[in-house]
């Protein structure tokens, strides 16, 4: 008895090593040969051999032949199976190869045959029927869950794919044809837009950058009664200070060095449409007067005349900056500021409307594909996972890039993207280039506030009420500016 039950074990420990050794998320052929390899060494036979169904014609085909004889490699892989193997498949029985040296074993599963096992050995055949018929089970079991796992991956990458085709061109529910977005923080910009598109009101919009402000700028003026008009855009920060005054306002001939001729200012030929003025904040203080006359009262003079020359452009302005820090500073007017803080609409950042990001990338991927002649059919759930994580620090602008990036490297229809190469691509903090000037302001803000409470920052009267932020973002933000109580200096 005691050998009975050691024998037993061994049996069960081996079949336990095979249940380990094939997992269902391998390759067929490669969960076929491993099966192979680990059953000849448990049963010590000299040839193994799996029979499945050929999808293609329903005959059944050879898939695994494993012998430890290199003489008996005259049948190979993909060949027709013998008359023997196609009785055992087709009556589901146990039987004896046509030489009499090995067992043909059905692969059933719930009364369904999924193959047939062949052993054969070239001395005795083992009278251990049970063991092999549970050897067929395991295998019948592994085969099956292949299976299931390749259907369910196969359905996976089609409903990838008509989700791709579905989604694609997908605008938001207010029809802006070139804004992509379902988040509700772009959604309150766009009912903005809606709103403020039929006055005639100055326009600030704010946003970090590569949030898409000329888009929101354009959806203005085409939604304005000035949309037959022209839409003149200007980058402030573009132009060196010496030059944007005449490309605001334009020069006559002669007004300086190198004015061969007369030049029209923007602001002139924006009469009667739209003047978008991008990084608005960049305007030097001595320029800020002259750009507050035209807001005010419709008029400015051209560099080097003295004729005064009416204008009725709109103007909408965009800038990354925060201008009332600008102002507290002074290095920004403030009457300036709040002429153009009339109707401010804030475009939230990449990373604020991380729902919208897949809509963004299938967008993308299409648009670079169809222009360079180029096929991008599916985008798997790990790379869009690792998309929607990624903080996003240059915004649509860099996640538009990127996607043109790898869809010139992806060689197939899948796009690739390489997450590790994000980081290197990375530029530094908005706040780490454009200087201290606007950490210091906020730094001093939070101080002056913090003192007026006197340091105490929970409460309904403090610090962080008064700021309108939580406590524990109000200890973050002291924390990360290096504010400390004085008691504790």
């Amino acid at each position: 008895m005691q050998e009975d039950l050691k024998a037993e074990k061994d049996r069960l420990q081996l079949l336990l090593n095979l249940a380990t050794q094939v997992s269902p998320d391998m390759d067929l052929q490669q969960l076929l040969r491993t099966a192979s390899a680990t059953i000849r060494c448990m049963t010590q036979c000299d040839l193994i051999a799996i029979h499945l169904p050929d999808k293609g014609n329903s005959s059944l085909r050879l898939f695994t032949f494993d012998t430890c004889n290199d003489g008996d490699q005259a049948v190979r892989q993909g060949d027709n199976s013998g008359e023997t193997a196609c009785e055992a498949f087709r009556t589901k029985r146990l039987m004896l190869t046509r030489e009499g040296t090995g067992y043909l074993m059905p692969l059933l599963r719930c009364s369904r045959i999924l193959g047939v096992l062949e052993l054969n050995w070239r001395k005795e055949l083992p009278r251990e029927i049970d063991f092999l018929k549970q050897i067929a089970d395991q295998v019948a079991m592994a085969i099956e869950n292949a299976f299931a796992f390749a259907e369910v991956r196969q359905l996976k990458e089609q409903l990838s794919r008509e989700k791709l085709y579905l989604e694609d061109e997908i605008r938001s529910e207010h029809g802006f044809e070139e804004i992509l977005g379902r988040s509700s923080g772009i959604r309150a910009a766009l009912r903005n837009v809606e709103l403020v598109a039929p006055t005639d009101s100055t326009v600030l919009i704010c946003g970090e950058t590569g949030t898409g402000k000329e888009l929101i700028a354009r959806a203005i003026h085409e939604r304005s009664p000035r949309s037959s008009k022209p839409f003149v855009k200007l980058n402030c920060a573009a132009i060196p200070t010496g030059l944007l005054e005449s490309e605001l306002f334009g020069h006559e001939k002669g007004a300086y060095t190198g004015a061969i001729m007369q030049r029209i200012g923007r602001f002139e030929l924006a009469n009667h449409g739209s003047a978008f003025l991008d990084e608005i904040g960049e305007i030097s203080l001595e320029l800020q007067p002259k750009l507050l006359r035209v807001l005010q009262e419709r008029e400015f003079e051209r560099l080097g005349s003295a004729r005064t020359i009416k204008t009725d452009a709109r103007l909408i302005a965009a800038t990354n900056r925060n201008l009332a820090a600008c102002v507290q500073e002074g290095i920004f007017r403030a009457d300036l500021f709040y002429r153009l803080n009339i109707f401010p609409i804030h475009v939230p950042a990449l990373r604020e409307r991380r729902e919208d990001i897949p809509l963004l990338v299938r967008h993308f991927a299409q648009q670079c594909a169809r222009r360079m002649n180029r096929t991008i059919d599916a985008i798997s759930s790990e790379t869009m996972e690792a998309l929607v994580r990624y903080p996003w620090p240059g915004n649509i602008r860099e996640l538009q890039n990127v996607i043109e990036r790898s869809v010139i490297l992806s060689p197939g229809p899948v796009l690739r993207v390489s997450i590790a190469a994000l980081a290197s691509h990375c530029i530094p903090d908005q706040e780490e280039t454009s200087g201290r000037t606007l950490k210091a302001a906020e730094r001093e803000h939070i101080i002056s506030i913090l003192k007026e409470t006197k340091w105490v920052v929970a409460g309904p009267q403090g610090a962080a009420a008064r700021l309108g932020m939580k406590r524990s973002t109000l200890q973050f933000q002291m924390k990360r500016l290096g504010i400390v109580r004085p008691w504790k200096q």
